[in-house]
């Protein structure tokens, strides 16, 4: 009789705890929902839908496998944030700055130093002057472009550029 009255005991609280826990998890469930269709209002009419990161469905450019991309009003607006967000200038549309640029500037500012200059002190006018951030890869790229169609050339220690004065500076 003991052991029938301690096992009815026992499934009692296993009862009382399983309606606890589904209580709790209901109620966890609504609060989710909740804090979920506050968070993004959707159009009227149309289902909450998670937010997706990266590009929207259909409006890959395809460039590597040959095809000419998409316009940049297909892609949606990326946030920036981070490291991203550095870098050049962007225009009052948000576009990508133009093929090119780089090089232009970097050639703009050997110009104006009249002397040759190290890629730290090309940085620091592109800084100062142009409100421009470009990593020195970038800096260092483009001094090879501008080498390269004879704008610019280095110094014997390959430690600084000068400008030529006569080279092409077209993009």
């Amino acid at each position: 009789m003991a052991r029938t009255a301690l096992t009815q005991l026992q499934d009692q609280i296993e009862a009382v705890r399983r309606e606890a826990y589904a209580a709790g998890y209901e109620a966890a469930m609504q609060a989710i929902r909740d804090a979920a269709g506050r968070a993004a209002p959707s159009p009227a009419g149309a289902a909450a839908t998670p937010a997706r990161r990266g590009r929207p469905a259909g409006t890959q450019t395809g460039r590597r496998r040959g095809r000419p991309a998409q316009s940049d009003t297909a892609a949606a607006p990326r946030a920036a944030s981070g490291p991203r967000q550095r870098g050049r200038r962007r225009g009052a549309t948000g576009s990508r700055p133009q093929r090119g640029t780089n090089a232009r500037l970097v050639e703009e500012v050997l110009q104006a130093f009249g002397r040759p200059a190290r890629p730290t002190e090309i940085r620091t006018a592109l800084q100062r002057d142009k409100g421009v951030e470009m990593a020195f890869t970038s800096i260092r790229h483009a001094l090879g472009q501008l080498e390269t169609r004879g704008a610019v050339e280095p110094s014997p220690d390959s430690k600084t550029w000068r400008h030529k004065g006569g080279g092409v500076s077209a993009g």
